[in-house]
């Protein structure tokens, strides 16, 4: 997969809805990163998950000519899967934002933590710890990386749902409908 390409398409999305009109800090950035887990974790509290077979029946009721953003809306809204999406394209467009060459880095063949023994919110947890640490902050490769890895560990196929959230980002109105950051 060509990481660069994806993080130059969530910047661009990003620009294009506002979101770039004024310099923001990485520090921000990385806060809205923490915040989209932290609904994850809400999302997950709430048992609000991808049911087995979720991308299959998507798929069918698109290919019945179904409109997308309505079955975004009622199938993949809030749920763990979408917020995890998030937080990684936060992280695709800060990469895209600061100029961080996201392909040098093989995160498939990566060592990254075990998450198995981790309940998701102590996962959570861990994760947002390589986010606040700001040896990290210029490494966007290992904060994907981490969530990619906790993702992979839970049967979550991650890239799905970041390109689900993307094409819905980009049929959405401008700052949201009116939100500050």
């Amino acid at each position: 997969m060509k990481f660069n390409r994806l993080r130059d398409k969530a910047y661009k999305c990003a620009k294009n809805h506002g979101w770039h009109e004024k310099q923001l800090s990485d520090e921000h950035c990385l806060c809205l990163v923490i915040s989209e887990l932290m609904e994850a974790v809400e999302a997950d509290r709430k048992g609000n998950r991808a049911c087995v077979g979720m991308k299959d029946f998507f798929q069918d009721d698109l290919d019945s000519g179904k409109d997308f953003k309505e079955l975004f809306e009622s199938h993949l809204k809030g749920i763990v899967e979408e917020e995890l999406a998030d937080a990684c394209i936060r992280l695709l467009d800060l990469a895209g934002m600061r100029g961080i060459d996201l392909d040098e880095y093989d995160y498939s063949g990566s060592s990254t933590d075990d998450y198995s023994g981790l309940t998701f919110t102590e996962a959570m947890y861990k994760i947002c710890g390589y986010i606040t640490c700001s040896f990290y902050n210029d490494m966007m490769y290992v904060l994907l990386n981490e969530i990619f890895s906790f993702c992979k560990n839970r049967g979550i196929d991650i890239m799905w749902y970041i390109k689900q959230k993307m094409r819905y980002n980009e049929l959405r109105s401008y700052k949201h409908g009116g939100k500050g950051y």
